[in-house]
């Protein structure tokens, strides 16, 4: 487990890739519009499901 200590995880530290700014920024605004868009994607699912089923006399 030669990776496994302090020299080698600072080792590891140092080779990674670490994301610049502009790419971080972008990555963090796309991961937010997916999750927005999937929110609003479910949540017109539901209701249109929770309609269908009060008319058709099953829904609370």
């Amino acid at each position: 487990m030669k990776w496994f200590s302090i020299s080698g995880i600072s080792k590891e530290i140092k080779r990674i890739r670490w994301p610049k700014s502009k790419d971080l920024y972008s990555d963090s605004v796309e991961v937010i519009i997916f999750t927005v868009a999937f929110m609003l994607f479910f949540t017109v699912c539901e209701f249109v499901i929770a309609n269908l089923l009060r008319m058709a006399g099953m829904g609370v």
